[in-house]
Parts: structure tokens; C-alpha cells; sequence
């Protein structure tokens, strides 16, 4: 039974650490650093479809994944990191799409936009899932995204963001992020295959949304 998966605290401690600057050099210690950027187009309609795609669970789904969310109390979501953004001012940057931390916001299409605190189960088939915890929303008019982190069940222990960037030229811009390690000595012992499937589905994430603009 998972209908308690919202009770259960992430697997590892360093909660927002994708955001560091200097991740890939100085990464939490015992976990692994990863980093991918890629260019998936131009235009402002090419970034609206982006960032509505990356903060309704689109990427995880395009790459193949079964998305189930998993209902929780609103008060889950206050244990969440949620970082303050500044611009080169110093100036706080006001959010762009979600004004009141308890409030739903919903894109385009109506699909509901996800929060920090959301609890989701990716599937991948043959009774394989993944639980993880939504841990912040980056929510700016030029950059938007977020990450989640490992929850108790899952495979590694570690955050994983996607941030899609409005660049100055009007490209459009992806970034993945992760620290991870294997969960438990099963895992260890099978940590190359591991290493594998993260490269794979990373790959998958770069392109899933260069695709046409519906």
C-alpha cells in the first residue's frame, strides 16, 4: 500500500543542493553529480510549451513513464524548499505564474501545474515504481522548473531538477541536474545498470520537449 507515501521524508539530506552553483565540483559528499544542457528551440511560444510541459510531469511522461500522483495534505507542502529568486540587483524576482503557495494554478490546457510538496509513483512498467517528492518550483518569467527528490522505494537517493530558460537571443534552453546514489547494497551491487538507465532516460528528457508545438 502506498496511500501513506505522502508521510515519508526524502532519503537524503542535502534538500535543494541541484541549485548550488558549484554541484558538479563539489557535489554532496558520497553521491555522484550530473549535469546535461541542451537547446530545444526558439521563441516564446517554444518556451510557453516548454515550461507548461516540464511543470504538469510532460518530460517524465514523453520519456516513458507512468505518472500517478499521490494525494497529500496541503501542510506537506511546508517542509518543502522553495528558493527565493534575485535579479542582478539584488532584488527579489516576483513569481510569474503562482501567487499564493495555496493556490492551484493550472496551465493553458487546464492541466494542473505541480508544487513543491506533490508525491508522485513513476512507473515504468512490470510493477517498477519510483516515488518522489516535488522539493521546489522555480517560477520566473524567463526560467522556470523544478525537482524532486527520492522517496523511500526508490532505487537511488538523490534530487533531479529541469529548468527551461528564455535565453537574451530567444533560444530556448534545458537543464538537468542530479546528485544520486545507489538506495541499499542491492542496488550497489547492480550500480553500473543503474548508471545505464539514468543515462538513457536522460537522454530521453533532453529531447522530449523539442517535439512539434501543439
Amino acid at each position: 500500500m502506498q496511500s501513506d507515501l505522502w508521510e515519508r521524508a526524502v532519503t537524503y539530506a542535502a534538500i535543494g543542493a541541484t541549485q548550488a552553483p558549484d554541484l558538479l565540483r563539489h557535489p554532496p559528499a558520497g553521491y555522484r553529480p550530473l549535469e546535461r544542457i541542451a537547446r530545444i528551440g526558439h521563441g516564446q511560444a517554444r518556451y510557453d510549451y516548454a515550461w507548461q510541459t516540464a511543470l504538469t510531469w510532460g518530460i517524465q511522461r514523453t520519456s516513458g513513464f507512468r505518472v500517478t500522483l499521490t494525494d497529500a495534505p496541503p501542510e506537506v507542502g511546508e517542509a518543502s524548499y522553495t528558493p527565493i529568486s534575485f535579479d542582478a540587483g539584488g532584488q527579489p524576482i516576483a513569481p510569474a505564474t503562482i501567487t499564493d503557495a495555496d493556490e492551484v494554478v493550472y496551465d493553458a490546457n487546464g492541466a494542473r501545474l505541480l508544487a513543491p510538496g506533490d508525491t508522485a509513483l513513476l512507473g515504468i512498467g512490470l510493477g517498477i515504481t519510483f516515488p518522489v517528492r516535488v522539493i521546489y518550483v522555480v517560477d520566473e518569467p524567463r526560467r522556470r522548473g523544478f525537482a524532486y527528490g527520492t522517496l523511500p522505494g526508490h532505487p537511488e537517493d538523490g534530487e533531479e531538477s529541469w529548468m527551461i530558460d528564455h535565453r537574451d537571443d530567444d533560444s530556448v534552453w534545458i537543464t538537468i541536474r542530479a546528485f544520486s546514489r545507489p538506495a541499499n547494497r542491492w542496488w550497489w551491487a547492480v550500480y553500473p545498470a543503474l548508471r545505464i538507465m539514468q543515462e538513457y532516460y536522460t537522454r530521453r528528457y533532453l529531447r522530449a520537449l523539442a517535439g512539434p508545438i501543439s
